[in-house]
């Protein structure tokens, strides 16, 4: 994790707002405040890091399924697996993107702890934005900081 991003963290200035849009009922704008409103996880993680070698840091923030959930993906509820054909798309502001499927986590699949941290080491991210914080990652390619927008795509439709 580079200083650049705890000082951003920190530095006056507008508050970093994320976009949530796709296939979800209740598309939003949000801010690291704003996702002070559910539940709050802790995460002691450890990556590798392609130019600094092994970091160690603890996130706190929402699960990013719970934030999804709440903003209503369109997933045709009398087919019990149709969520396991949305794919979420999460892209920062420096361009850096991940992908992951609805299946990764969802809790009745695998359930994986993704955080949409608003926290780096005691430090919060408000003016830098929201960070994906995967901490089952050994490598921290999906750890994007400053996310601009997430995005939930259901258009992958059963092949024929």
């Amino acid at each position: 994790m580079s200083q650049s991003l705890t000082a951003a963290g920190t530095a006056a200035g507008p508050v970093a707002e994320l976009v949530l849009a796709g296939d979800l009922a209740r598309p939003a704008r949000l801010t690291v405040p704003d996702l002070l409103a559910w539940p709050q996880h802790g995460a002691q993680v450890a990556f590798e890091c392609a130019t600094s070698g092994v970091q160690h840091h603890h996130f706190t923030g929402p699960l990013l399924h719970d934030v999804l959930t709440d903003a209503g993906p369109v997933f045709d509820a009398a087919r019990r697996k149709d969520r396991l054909r949305f794919l979420i798309a999460v892209r920062g502001t420096d361009g850096h993107c991940a992908l992951l499927s609805w299946a990764e986590i969802d809790p009745d699949f695998g359930r994986a702890p993704v955080l949409l941290a608003v926290t780096l080491d005691d430090t919060p991210l408000d003016r830098a934005g929201p960070q994906l914080v995967l901490p089952q990652d050994r490598c921290g390619a999906r750890y994007i900081s400053g996310i601009e927008t997430i995005r939930v795509d259901g258009g992958y439709a059963a092949w024929t």
